[in-house]
């Protein structure tokens, strides 16, 4: 098993997530060792929250969690590449599809160019 080097990012490494059908990006999340285990032990992506620090799995409040097709490594050991399978169709807690749902145009304004998904205050219930 690849030995991935925790030790870059004071036991973070950045994580990619990726729809393994279309290749649409659908966030960017950091691992940690627990997380990196519970993942490979589940099938389904565990992130470490940086603004909770706690162990999070994807999906666990929403049900739009997010199952594990393939596993990419970069060079150096200090990023992974999730392709999944997103269940539920929204990648993002504020209800789209990928948290890269804002295309910044050249006059510098923002559009919405994701597609609305769910109702977070819904979801979440705050």
């Amino acid at each position: 098993m690849v030995k991935l080097d925790f030790s870059k990012g004071n036991g973070l490494i950045p994580a990619i997530v990726q729809d393994y059908k279309t290749g649409k990006v659908l966030m960017l999340a950091y691992i940690n060792e627990e997380a990196w285990k519970k993942s490979l032990e589940t099938g389904e992506t565990h992130f470490w929250s940086r603004s909770r620090n706690e162990l999070w799995h994807k999906g666990g409040t929403s049900g739009n969690v997010q199952k594990i097709k393939a596993i990419y490594v970069d060079c150096d050991n200090d990023t992974v590449l999730f392709q999944v399978e997103q269940i539920g169709g929204a990648a993002c807690h504020t209800g789209y599809d990928t948290c890269f749902y804002r295309r910044i145009k050249e006059d510098g304004t923002i559009e919405i160019v994701g597609k609305k998904i769910f109702d977070p205050e819904e979801v979440y219930k705050k």
